[in-house]
């Protein structure tokens, strides 16, 4: 069966920084990156379709990858990034949707856990620009770590008709005792409009020498309280790179679905990134 993956990354460094990029540490991953590199990686995992994700909280940004996903096969959807604080979100997303190539998009994210209030999601204006990313029929992908999952747990309650997708299974630190994140974590599955991605996890072991069974534990935890039926699988190219490659990635995620069904591991591969991102 056809693979999806539902979350990597592009940029050009000529066209803007990455502002995320601090640090000698991420020096492996401070050039461009292009489709074109990832298409050969992708079609070698038997991966036919991608959800390309926004990489910064940059307007320009959002209209440049539903370009590349007009004009390249392997991006079936794009994830971007609006800003929801503002007054005018519903038409800034209507007209991303009406672009000639407005079909590619599928959802919006904000780098949620690089906000000083961790209930920044509580907001007031937040709160109308994710109803508004709802009534556009668009998907919300969760970028949080462990100290925002309260306020996302209390957010995907209060607006039970918007799609979440919770992005890195919101990053617990592999290695480090998983309470309070598998707490806070359970109490976001227990609720049916989210979705979980597995992927960003080797970024958040030891770079160097982490082993599949250090990822275990946190991957029982999601596929427990989420059930096979409300995760996929996503890549994090190219910032997985600063851990593994994308055929490790790949190899890791079957490794750790290993004990699924076939039916399970298709879910996950692509049946239900399929259905949530309308691909």
């Amino acid at each position: 069966m056809s693979r999806v993956d539902a979350h990597h990354h592009v940029w050009d460094l000529s066209v803007r920084e990455q502002v995320w990029m601090v640090g000698p540490e991420l020096d492996p991953v401070r050039r461009n990156f292009a489709i074109d590199e990832l298409a050969p990686l992708a079609a070698a995992a038997d991966v036919t379709a991608t959800v390309l994700v926004q990489t910064v909280g940059v307007a320009e940004e959002t209209p440049e990858f539903l370009d590349i996903a007009a004009a390249n096969e392997l991006v079936a959807g794009v994830v971007g990034w609006v800003d929801l604080t503002a007054g005018d979100v519903a038409d800034v997303l209507a007209g991303l949707k009406n672009r000639p190539d407005g079909q590619w998009l599928k959802g919006i994210r904000h780098q949620v856990h690089d906000e000083a209030d961790p209930r920044w999601l509580c907001r007031d204006d937040v709160r109308a620009g994710l109803a508004a990313v709802g009534e556009a029929g668009l998907v919300y992908d969760l970028l949080t770590k462990t100290p925002q999952l309260p306020a996302a747990v209390e957010t995907v309650a209060a607006l039970p008709e918007l799609s979440f997708v919770l992005d890195h299974i919101s990053k617990p630190v592999i290695g480090a005792d998983p309470e309070p994140w598998a707490t806070e974590l359970r109490a976001l599955a227990a609720l049916p409009n989210v979705t979980c991605k597995l992927s960003g996890m080797v970024t958040e072991a030891s770079w160097t020498d982490w082993k599949v069974s250090d990822l275990q534990p946190y991957v029982d935890v999601v596929l427990d309280a989420f059930g096979p039926e409300r995760v996929m699988f996503g890549s994090d190219w190219p910032v997985c790179l600063l851990a593994a490659s994308y055929a490790e990635v790949v190899q890791a995620a079957e490794e750790l679905t290993a004990g699924l069904s076939a039916t399970e591991r298709d879910a996950i591969f692509g049946d239900n990134a399929r259905r949530v991102y309308k691909l």
